[in-house]
Parts: structure tokens; C-alpha cells; sequence
């Protein structure tokens, strides 16, 4: 079922227990004044009771009353009941709500990013973007893009946050979690988060990027943001865009600025050969 279907279903459903909440409402509202009701007209049958007695058809027709009223008070329990969960369950299609909207929101602007990623070939500001959308969309605060060098086939740290660097270990392909995961392409997120202590070679985790199957780097993250205690499902399809929307912007980026070279450099060559 697409993001969208499943969205209109929670919005009618929680419809749905809203309009048998406003009902269960307005029955138990009837039941109450239903059971004043009668609740007075058995004070008004014993107030004639006190004055000359009661005849045999008036004990009848309290003994049926107070029989209706125990009748009005076990449904009134049972709406009662049903009204409970109706709020629970209400409860839990708010939270729903408010979880789709969030994941609305960061899709909109992952949206927006993969735009900007794509709208320049400047290889910094493409680095510069990476960034960005990895601290404000995914919520990391140590973490490094790495990227392979054919000739070394190892992947070498290009631009980091919260961490230098220079100190992030070049990693050959194969090498350890990182260098496995550029290997297969799979991506990798570690099992135990809160006990993790911060091991270069061993991130929280890991983001091949690729080009089909072609992997030309990595992003390893080594911690989140404070408020980020755990990932929510919308930031593994975060993790997945952006791993393919970053290595397209980064080769497009990469290709311009070579051809960019070549062609100064031929234009040097000429300009000595016309001289």
C-alpha cells in the first residue's frame, strides 16, 4: 500500500472513532438524565408512600423502575468502557498522525536537498550540501564522507563534522565493517546504540553510496545529535535517497571539475602553440 493510501485510511479511520466517540457521548448524556429522571419519580412515588401508603400497583411500578435503572447503569458502564478505549485508540491515531506529518515533512525536505544537490557541480558546495542534509535531516553530529580512490582501492575521508579529518582512517576495501559494506553496497547500522563508545573503524553507521551498484564512497556516522536517541523508520528511507541522490551529485560534480582541468589545460596548450 503507497504512503499515500495508507495516510487517507488513518485520516478516515480516526474519522470513524471520532464520530462513535461523539456518539457514545450523546447516549451516555441521555442515559444520565434518563436515570434522574426516574431516580425522581421514585422519590415522588415514596413521598405519596409516606403520606397514605402504597397500593400494590405502585410497589410494582417502583420495583420496575429501580429494576430499569440498574438496566441504565450497567449500559452506562459498558459506553462508558467502550468510550475508554475509543480515547486510547484515538490517542494512538493521533500519535500516528503526528508521526506521518513528520515523516511528510522530512521527505519535503530531502526533497528540497536532492534539488539543491543537484542544482551546482561544484565539488565543495556538493560536499557542503551532504553535510547539511545529514546534520539537519538524519540528526548526526560526528560523521565523515568518504570516498573510494580507484587507484588505492581504499576509501579516504573528504570532509567530515565533529571530527577531524585527517583523523578518520583511510580503509582499504574489505577492511572491517566500513570497508565490507563499500564491498557489498549493503548499508549498516549497529544493534546496540546506547553502548556504543566511538570506534573510528567501527561506525554506528554506514552508507554506501552508489551509482546503480557501483559504489564510489561512504558516510559513517559515529554519534547523533542529543535529542536523536534512536532512528525512526523514515530516516532508513532518508538513508536511501540520499546515498543515491550523494553519489550522483558528487560524480556529476567530480566529472565537470576533470573536464573542467582538461580543458584548461588544452586551452593553455593552444594559446602557447598560436603565440
Amino acid at each position: 500500500m503507497s504512503e499515500t493510501m495508507d495516510d487517507k485510511g488513518t485520516v478516515k479511520k480516526a474519522e470513524e472513532f471520532l464520530q462513535v466517540f461523539k456518539k457514545g457521548a450523546e447516549f451516555t448524556q441521555e442515559l444520565l438524565r434518563e436515570n434522574e429522571r426516574l431516580r425522581y419519580q421514585i422519590l415522588q412515588v415514596e413521598a405519596g408512600k409516606g403520606e397514605g401508603g402504597l397500593s400494590g400497583e405502585a410497589e410494582e411500578e417502583i420495583r420496575r423502575l429501580r429494576q430499569r435503572i440498574e438496566e441504565l447503569e450497567a449500559e452506562k458502564l459498558k459506553i462508558l468502557d467502550r468510550i475508554k478505549r475509543v480515547e486510547e485508540e484515538n490517542h494512538d491515531f493521533a500519535n500516528r498522525y503526528v508521526e506521518v506529518e513528520t515523516e511528510n515533512n522530512n521527505l519535503a525536505n530531502l526533497y528540497i536537498a536532492s534539488y539543491q544537490l543537484h542544482s551546482t557541480l561544484d565539488f565543495k558546495e556538493v560536499l557542503q550540501i551532504i553535510m547539511e542534509i545529514v546534520i539537519n535531516l538524519i540528526g548526526a553530529e560526528e560523521f565523515a564522507v568518504m570516498l573510494l580512490d580507484d587507484k588505492s582501492n581504499s576509501l579516504q575521508a573528504v570532509a567530515s563534522e565533529g571530527i577531524e579529518t585527517q583523523d578518520v582512517p583511510i580503509i582499504s576495501i574489505g577492511d572491517g565493517i566500513i570497508g565490507q559494506m563499500a564491498k557489498t553496497g549493503e548499508n549498516y547500522f549497529i544493534e546496540d546504540m546506547e553502548n556504543y563508545m566511538r570506534d573510528l573503524h567501527h561506525p554506528i553507521v554506514c552508507i554506501p553510496l552508489k551509482i546503480k551498484e557501483h559504489v564510489i564512497g561512504v558516510i559513517v556516522i559515529y554519534k547523533l545529535l542529543v535529542q536523536k536517541k534512536r532512528f525512526a523508520e523514515v530516516d532508513y528511507e532518508l538513508f536511501t535517497l540520499l546515498a543515491g541522490h550523494a553519489a550522483t551529485a558528487i560524480f556529476s560534480s567530480k566529472l565537470y571539475s576533470e573536464s573542467e582541468r582538461k580543458l584548461s589545460t588544452i586551452q593553455g596548450f593552444l594559446d602557447l602553440l598560436t603565440k
